[in-house]
C-alpha cells in the first residue's frame, strides 16, 4: 500500500521521465528502469485491455480502477505531461545553451545505468551476451541515421506517436530522437509549446495505439525471458551512449519552427579536438564532474529502492 510520500515520489519519477523524453538521445524508459517502476508500468499498461472492460461492467468502477492500477498510471502521467509542459522547456534551453554540460550529465547517467542493469541479469551465458551485443548494435546504428524532413499529415502524426511511444518506453532508445529521425520532433515540440490541440490529439491517439500494443509484447518478454530481455535493453542503453557523447561537431543544420538555425547532424569528437573544430571551450573537468554526478545519481536511487525493500 503506497503512502502519500510514495505517490509524491512516483509523480517526481514521472517528472523525470518527461524531462528525459524531451531530449533527443535520452529515454524516459531509462528513468523508469533505474527508479524501479519499469515492470509495474508495463504491467499496468498491459492491463488496459478488453478484460478490463469486462471487469468494469461486471464488478464496477472501483474494481476496474484497481485492475488497471489506475492511480499509479494517472499520477505518473500527470508527472510526465506536467514536465513536458514546464521542466522540458528548461531542459531544452540547457540543451541549446550548455549542450556539453547536459550531454555529460546524461552520459554519466546512462553509463552508470547500463552497469547497474548488467548486474540485474542473474546468470550470464552466450545467449544473453548475444542479446546484449545485438541491442547495442541496433541502438548504435539508430544514432548514426541522418534525420529526414517529413511532410506533416494526419497519418504521419499518428504514426509518429505510435513509433515514438514504443521507443520512449524502451530504456536506451529515445522517443525524441526517433521523432527527430522522422522529421517530426520540431512539429510535435512546437505543438506542445503552442498547445495545438489538433496535432496533439492525433499524436496522443498514435501514442495510445502504440503503447497498448507494444506494452503487451514487452510484458510477455519480461514474464517469459526476463534475463534475455534485460540483456537486450542494457544493450540498447550501451549503444545509445554514442548519441549522448558530450563533445560534438555540427556538420549540418536545420531551421526550427521559430526560424532559428539548430544542429541537425553532429559528429562525436575527442575533447582535445573539440576546441580546434568549434572554437569553444570543452570544459573537460566540469563535464567529467557532471558525468560523475549523473552516475552517482543512479546508485543513490538504487540505495533508496533497496532501503524500501
Amino acid at each position: 500500500m503506497r503512502t502519500t510520500k510514495d505517490w509524491i515520489y512516483l509523480w517526481l519519477r514521472g517528472v523525470a521521465m518527461g524531462a528525459a523524453d524531451a531530449v533527443p538521445g535520452v529515454s524516459g524508459g531509462t528513468v523508469a528502469f533505474i527508479t524501479g517502476i519499469y515492470e509495474e508500468l508495463l504491467e499496468s499498461i498491459r492491463s488496459v485491455n478488453p478484460s478490463a472492460v469486462k471487469v468494469l461492467f461486471s464488478q464496477g468502477i472501483k474494481a476496474f480502477w484497481n485492475h488497471i492500477n489506475g492511480t499509479f498510471l494517472v499520477v505518473l502521467l500527470f508527472g510526465i505531461l506536467g514536465s513536458l509542459a514546464t521542466i522540458a522547456r528548461v531542459v531544452i534551453y540547457l540543451l541549446e545553451t550548455y549542450p556539453t554540460m547536459l550531454w555529460a550529465f546524461f552520459f554519466g547517467l546512462i553509463l552508470s545505468s547500463s552497469i547497474w542493469m548488467l548486474g540485474q541479469v542473474k546468470q550470464w551465458d552466450s545467449n544473453k551476451v548475444l542479446m546484449l551485443f545485438f541491442g547495442a548494435v541496433v541502438a548504435y546504428m539508430l544514432t548514426m541515421i541522418s534525420p529526414v524532413q517529413a511532410e506533416i499529415t494526419k497519418l504521419s502524426v499518428v504514426l509518429a506517436g505510435a513509433i515514438a511511444i514504443c521507443a520512449m518506453i524502451l530504456p536506451g532508445i529515445s522517443g525524441s530522437f526517433i521523432l527527430l529521425l522522422m522529421g517530426m520532433y520540431a512539429p510535435i515540440m512546437g505543438a506542445i509549446k503552442g498547445f495545438e490541440v489538433d496535432i496533439l490529439g492525433l499524436f496522443m491517439f498514435g501514442c495510445l495505439v502504440g503503447l497498448l500494443s507494444f506494452s503487451h509484447l514487452l510484458s510477455w518478454m519480461f514474464r517469459h525471458y526476463h534475463d534475455l530481455t534485460v540483456a537486450l535493453l542494457t544493450g540498447f542503453m550501451i549503444g545509445s551512449l554514442n548519441k549522448v557523447w558530450p563533445w560534438k561537431f555540427t556538420t549540418s543544420y536545420r531551421i526550427n519552427s521559430h526560424g532559428d538555425q539548430v544542429p541537425l547532424v553532429q559528429d562525436n569528437v575527442m575533447p582535445v579536438s573539440y576546441q580546434a573544430l568549434t572554437g569553444e571551450e570543452p570544459f573537460i573537468l566540469l563535464a567529467l564532474l557532471l558525468m560523475l554526478v549523473g552516475g552517482a545519481l543512479v546508485y543513490i536511487l538504487e540505495l533508496k529502492m533497496n532501503s524500501k525493500s
